[in-house]
């Protein structure tokens, strides 16, 4: 059985008790997290660097957890024309920080004949552009187009959605 009187132990202890206490009391880089308690989740979208309108104007609710993870609640499916066709489920759902939002589900834009889901977005502030992740694909597009909060329509202009 070891004794705490062995040298080698005590030094050992030491050490490791000292290595302890450095990586709890190491600075860590805080940086400011923005603001959650805006009432419109309109009014926060800029706080992480993108437009106000990437969301339809029909939000009955959001919530925004500390990790970023975010749950936003449309009244009612809809339909919003960008540079394509958009759809938008009751329920978006994803990952937010800033410059960047990922594990998204609930958009899906329509390409060709196909509809296909948004599963990122990420903003590239030097250019104006946004650029949008469908799987391992994206395009970019202007940040201006996103400017304004967008109307919903409940039909995709005369274009019918094939859920998938």
């Amino acid at each position: 059985m070891a004794s705490l009187h062995n040298p080698l132990i005590l030094f050992s202890l030491l050490f490791l008790s000292t290595i302890h206490l450095s990586l709890s009391t190491r600075p860590t880089l805080n940086l400011p997290l923005p603001s959650t308690s805006t009432a419109d989740v309109h009014d926060l979208l800029p706080q992480y660097g993108f437009p106000k309108g990437l969301i339809p104007n029909v939000v009955k609710s959001y919530s925004l957890s500390p990790d970023g993870s975010f749950v936003i609640e449309l009244d009612r499916t809809c339909y919003v024309q960008f540079d394509e066709l958009v759809w938008y489920d009751k329920h978006v759902t994803g990952k937010i920080s800033y410059g960047s939002i990922s594990d998204l589900s609930g958009i899906q834009t329509k390409k060709l004949f196909l509809w296909v889901s948004v599963t990122a977005i990420e903003v590239d502030s030097g250019s104006g552009m946004i650029e949008f992740y469908v799987g391992a694909l994206s395009e970019k597009l202007p940040a201006e187009q996103f400017e304004t909060i967008p109307n919903c329509k409940n039909k995709g202009f005369q274009e019918s959605r094939v859920s998938g």
